[in-house]
């Protein structure tokens, strides 16, 4: 797909919002536009446009306007450039604003009107949801790792258990919130606005402590409250070690309108920018789409199943590899897919029941370390944070196990454990995961699930348990595709506890389980000679982009230690983004992220999470930097939150504010 338009770039454009506060956006525009008006293409997100995604903007925004769009990077209020204070994720104020800029956008005279959103992440949220407020200038959304549920399946919790992954995303907002706008485009007002959003934005992470169950804040933006909202064509695209693969089948499950969903080997990362698996050409994909839905042209894209996803081969867990095939499903819920039901007996996993069995009661009561190799809930870096070799963990947890399978087994769709248990105490959550155990006895692990089992019957109204009563929970794990070969042996873990993948429980526990009552379900799939039919993908285009200058490489490391002088155990991460410096507005860009989680000799009160983040901008004598620091710690009965936000010009400290807040625990 060659480039069919020279293009023209705004650096920075200012879109006036009805309350005065101005957007800043950067444009993309074919010159053509200029005599015959074309469809545009809208990114909204908190990112920077102006350094931080410069390049990565540069490159894909760059692609769609070489072939006939106007494209439009926008930050949102109180954001990179834009006026104004970012006090939380998609508040009303946002997608208000994101209507005013679509309402602008259609109204420029290089537009015809016809507008497209998308995006990867927050820009993927935002795009489904002013989606659901039918603007009549949006017409088609490309939706890339994100949620239709804000409670049940984002970064903040997960079957009702509190993510360690929202610390890290409260701390990464932290961070971005404390960035000062560049002066050159906010001009001699720029330390005011700076100052502005370092004291108004706020700590996000004690708002949505204090939201532990799901009431109106998560409802509020989250599509599954009403699909019927959305009627333009959504594609939904996500990876399996992305936290938001789950999403894509609701999707095509419940929306009316044209809905194509893609979900491969990947991380949080668009398609053509990835590690595991194969690139793909994405932004070859998003232009089919878009010329379809926004030209009226016939592409094909349409013609094509509607559900495509890499079916995962086994692999050793010590390799960051993918390998697989794309397979594709006419429709979802599939009718090519079977369930297929493993009784959890005494000795294993088996097709029949066990009549000694019956009666029987495996009792786990799991050390913290059960979670310590479990990476991340959401993959950022598609190698460091992954789940390592399942045997560091199932020496904590019950493992029941298939016989050595007699001939290779696929399934694809979420397999859900029922669990008859109880517990000793009236709080208590329980992990499963499923493995793929190979004939050297190496474990990868497949998927997961959690549950906080208050939370058994409901999210939003939770039930404290009757110790020692038994109960039947369903605990579905993350949707998934994947072959397990003959000779291989499908396992499936519990526990009770899951650190630091997820914030244990107010304390220790011991779970009963009833293996003649319990269950574990799978999705058992056939090959179809529909995936013979798929068309391979091309790989990803060279695209052309701004020009940087590497600075200082990009360092990733995940370390567990365990200090037995005096019992400490800590995962130290590293993730620092490569200094860069922008040549063509002459910035350098520094983006440091460290964390750490911990505990001491297994006891609940000593659990701590802490993320630390610098952020640092440097233009001839100009320095900006921001430190802010995030430590969540919890007792039985509440979680404590102390943070720090430092500003300096050069050396020289110009703003510091503190934290220190203490929040109930609500059943979490």
């Amino acid at each position: 797909m060659n480039k069919t338009s020279k293009i023209q770039v705004v650096e920075n454009q200012w879109i006036p919002m009805s309350d005065g506060c101005r957007i800043a956006a950067k444009i993309w525009i074919p010159e053509s536009a200029g005599k015959k008006p074309v469809p545009a293409i809208l990114e909204y997100i908190p990112y920077r446009k102006r350094d931080i995604k410069a390049k990565r903007d540069s490159q894909l925004h760059g692609f769609f306007a070489g072939h006939g769009y106007a494209c439009i990077r926008a930050d949102l209020r109180g954001s990179g450039d834009s006026e104004g204070v970012l006090r939380d994720e998609y508040l009303k104020q946002e997608l208000d604003d994101g209507m005013e800029i679509l309402s602008w956008i259609a109204s420029q005279p290089w537009c015809n009107g016809r507008v497209g959103m998308m995006g990867i992440s927050w820009g993927g949220f935002n795009a489904l949801q002013i989606a659901a407020l039918q603007p009549p200038q949006l017409k088609a959304v490309i939706s890339v790792c994100s949620s239709d549920d804000r409670y049940a399946d984002d970064i903040h919790y997960m079957g009702g258990c509190l993510l360690t992954d929202q610390l890290s995303w409260a701390s990464t907002m932290f961070a971005y919130n404390s960035c000062p706008p560049d002066p050159e485009v906010a001009g001699k007002k720029w330390k005011d606005m700076w100052m502005e959003r370092l004291e108004g934005s706020g700590l996000w992470l004690r708002k949505w402590l204090k939201h532990q169950k799901k009431d109106s804040f998560w409802k509020h933006a989250s599509i599954c409250e009403d699909y019927s909202a959305i009627q333009v064509p959504v594609f939904a695209v996500s990876g399996w070690a992305d936290g938001y693969s789950n999403p894509v089948f609701r999707l095509i499950e419940h929306l009316s309108s044209p809905v194509k969903g893609l979900v491969g080997p990947w991380g949080h990362k668009y398609p053509h920018m990835v590690e595991l698996g194969p690139e793909i050409d994405f932004p070859g994909q998003c232009l089919k789409w878009w010329d379809k839905w926004l030209k009226g042209l016939e592409t094909g894209i349409m013609d094509e199943p509607p559900l495509r996803v890499w079916m995962q081969d086994t692999v050793s867990p010590l390799v960051s590899q993918r390998p697989g095939r794309w397979v594709a499903e006419k429709a979802w819920p599939s009718t090519g897919i079977r369930e297929q039901e493993f009784i959890v007996t005494s000795y294993g996993l088996d097709r029949k029941s066990d009549p000694e069995t019956c009666g029987w009661r495996m009792d786990i009561q799991s050390p913290l370390s059960v979670g310590l190799f479990g990476g991340k809930w959401c993959s950022y870096s598609e190698s460091t944070d992954l789940p390592w070799d399942q045997r560091e963990e199932d020496g904590g947890a019950l493992v029941f196990e298939t016989a050595p399978l007699q001939k290779r087994t696929e399934i694809l769709g979420r397999p859900v454990a029922l669990l008859e248990l109880s517990s000793n105490k009236p709080q208590a959550m329980v992990a499963v995961r499923l493995s793929d155990i190979g004939e050297d006895g190496r474990g990868t692990r497949v998927t997961f699930g959690l549950l906080n089992l208050t939370h058994r019957n409901s999210h939003e109204s939770p039930e404290e348990l009757e110790p020692d009563q038994k109960y039947l929970v369903r605990v579905p794990m993350n949707f998934i595709a994947q072959s397990f070969p003959a000779g291989h042996r499908i396992r499936l873990s519990v526990s009770t506890s899951y650190w630091p993948v997820a914030w244990p429980s107010p304390e220790p526990v011991k779970l009963s389980l009833y293996p003649g009552s319990s269950r574990l379900i799978l999705p058992i799939r056939e090959p179809s000679s529909l995936d013979q039919a798929l068309t391979p993908f091309d790989p990803p285009p060279a695209l052309e982009g701004i020009k940087t200058t590497l600075l200082v490489p990009a360092k990733r490391e995940w370390t567990v230690i365990h200090n037995l002088a005096d019992n400490t155990v800590k995962v130290k991460v590293i993730n620092n983004d490569a200094r860069i410096h922008l040549e063509h507005i002459n910035l350098a860009v520094q983006k440091d992220v460290w964390e750490t989680f911990s505990y001491s000799s297994n006891n609940y009160d000593t659990v701590r999470g802490e993320g630390v983040s610098k952020r640092g901008f440097q233009r001839n004598d100009m320095e900006l930097s921001t430190m802010t620091r995030t430590v969540l710690t919890s007792t039985r009965t509440h979680f404590k939150i102390t943070a720090t936000l430092d500003a300096f010009e050069g050396d020289a400290r110009i703003f510091s504010k503190s934290w220190d807040e203490t929040i109930p625990r609500q059943m979490v």
